[in-house]
């Protein structure tokens, strides 16, 4: 039958809302932000978002646990910047704009060839084998010098040619721009990919393989074709970081770089496609700036992990969604003063717990600069008695305020939930 009239399908106004704020922020961050450091900061969060969201269509969207997605961003790195030092002998006619278009079709190339061995297997068989793959790359980057260019490296200059426009790509700001470009259009292509059937049906092959195959689809194709689409934007994370820093070495396929993107996208929220986001923003400032304020910084970065992993296993995203679904029904302002004293007690923990550890690090790593030392403006002897039996007193007086408003908070937390179950009730019955 023909239909006599046309359908439209509304626009979706809060989907645009949301991807023109993101557009608009990733203009004006530098503008406000206006520092060589913070530039600097803001073009490897657009890095590590492209990456971590790459890494997140393996362990959110299709559940393989990777140790060695850091193969295929520093593969494409490496790819990339003999693409530029080839570009700026004239070798190879092309704009420095498409690098990491290079870096990513590397990346691709590599998945192809890894994924059809590595996505064989699911589950732990999957984990070990991407945790081999990544072990011998790592070797082969120090075996191979004329490559990899040894532990030296291999370094380039992004300055290639004339200008267009006046756009050379020396400044920072410039590849800041070219960086946020790609960071968008990725973000916008990873995030159209969950809504296709391949993105779908690796859902399911996640959540119910056994079912997908009965229903006749091939398990391991689909696992395939992921791991390929997902090297492809690791790819182009390692090109943009070859044309940000001018230098790529062994360490970009090492296994601290592969645990960093599977630590902060569980941290950021694997379950939710704006987790490796979050995941993204706090690995660089971790890796930035917790680095310099302290030697310690893995240490907290572990203990964060633990406490997350422990208490909120579906990370930072997960947070924000459970507490967006409270305020939706109007009970968040009740728990603001839970929220308060948590917060408090979680500030008092850390303050002990933070001198204790500062001063068993100036023990072992600053012994000739003497016993004395500074925690957030405090002095501290790290051989007196007095500043240890301070910091043991704040940390468990701590412990025991937070112990007491966790059982507050559950009591008030449970009650909201059973509060919205009985609203949303009476809603349907309304209906």
């Amino acid at each position: 039958m023909t239909k006599t009239h046309y359908e439209f399908k509304p626009i979706n106004v809060g989907r645009w809302v949301v991807w023109g704020l993101f557009a608009l922020l990733l203009i004006v961050a530098p503008l406000i932000f206006t520092s060589g450091l913070s530039t600097m900061m803001l073009a490897q969060m657009g890095i590590a978002i492209i990456a971590c969201l790459s890494y997140n269509m393996l362990l959110g969207q299709g559940g393989m646990l990777s140790f060695g997605h850091a193969v295929y961003t520093g593969l494409g790195s490496y790819m990339a910047i003999h693409a530029l030092n080839m570009a700026s002998g004239g070798k190879l006619a092309i704009p420095v704009s498409l690098v990491p278009i290079v870096g990513g079709i590397a990346g691709l190339g590599f998945a192809v060839l890894f994924g059809y061995v590595t996505t064989k297997k699911a589950g732990t068989p999957f984990a070990m084998i991407t945790l081999g793959m990544a072990e011998l790359v790592f070797a082969m980057s120090l075996m191979f010098s004329e490559f990899f260019g040894g532990e030296a490296g291999v370094s380039a200059n992004r300055v290639v040619g004339q200008g267009f426009f006046g756009i050379t790509f020396g400044p920072a700001i410039q590849v800041y721009y070219l960086i946020a470009i790609y960071t968008f259009v990725c973000v916008a292509l990873m995030f159209a990919f969950t809504r296709t059937p391949l993105g779908r049906i690796l859902n399911a092959v996640r959540d119910n393989p056994e079912r997908v195959e009965f229903v006749g689809y091939n398990t391991q194709r689909v696992r395939y074709m992921a791991f390929i689409i997902s090297g492809f934007f690791a790819g182009i994370a390692g090109g943009l970081g070859s044309i940000l820093f001018e230098i790529v070495t062994a360490e970009v396929v090492g296994a601290a770089r592969s645990g960093g993107y599977l630590l902060f996208t569980f941290l950021g929220g694997a379950t939710f496609f704006f987790g490796p986001i979050i995941g993204a923003v706090l690995m660089v400032l971790a890796f930035v700036l917790l680095s310099e304020l302290t030697k310690a910084w893995l240490l907290y970065l572990g203990l964060v992990f633990l406490f997350m992993v422990m208490y909120a296993p579906g990370g930072i995203a997960s947070l924000i969604m459970m507490n967006l679904r409270v305020a939706a029904f109007g009970f968040l302002r009740k728990l603001w003063v839970s929220y308060l004293g948590l917060g408090l007690c979680a500030l008092i923990i850390l303050l002990g717990a933070g001198a204790m550890i500062e001063m068993i690090y100036h023990l072992q790593l600053n012994v000739a600069l003497g016993p004395e030392l500074k925690f957030l403006g405090m002095p501290l002897n790290a051989k007196g008695l007095n500043s240890w039996f301070g910091a043991g007193f704040i940390l468990l007086t701590g412990l025991g305020l937070f112990e007491l408003a966790r059982r507050q908070f559950l009591k008030e937390w449970s009650q909201i939930q059973e509060d919205i179950e009985k609203e949303i009730k009476r809603r349907e019955a309304a209906l």
